[in-house]
């Protein structure tokens, strides 16, 4: 992608990967994931379900979910023939912010697992 100034993808595959990490969290939590694409609020319901070490990062991890779920849809504009195609509207700063978030949400995962008390 960085080759190809693909920023798009990189948006957009950062979105995703937040996105399954964080339904994942849930369901580690015995939580149904909803169908939506940005769980940041039920992570936020359910913050006493979590270790305190995962607890205090998630109104950091759901504000990343919110903003990279905003650019989700045009995201994805790259992948057609359009007047704007979405590689024009993201810069190589968008892409390196949105894989630098998406790194913070999945550097949370092991701690979620170390502090985690209950079965699975």
């Amino acid at each position: 992608m960085r080759g190809r100034g693909l920023w798009h993808l990189a948006v957009r595959r950062s979105q995703e990967a937040v996105e399954l990490a964080l339904k994942g969290t849930l369901r580690l939590a015995g939580i149904e994931v909803p169908h939506v694409h940005d769980v940041g609020m039920f992570l936020k319901e359910a913050r006493d379900r979590f270790p305190e070490s995962f607890s205090r990062e998630i109104d950091r991890f759901a504000s990343i979910s919110h903003r990279l779920r905003a650019e989700r849809e045009l995201s994805f504009c790259g992948d057609e023939e359009t007047e704007t195609p979405s590689e024009h509207l993201y810069s190589e700063e968008d892409a390196r912010d949105a894989l630098a978030d998406a790194e913070e949400v999945l550097r949370g995962s092991p701690e979620l697992l170390e502090g985690w008390s209950s079965p699975i």
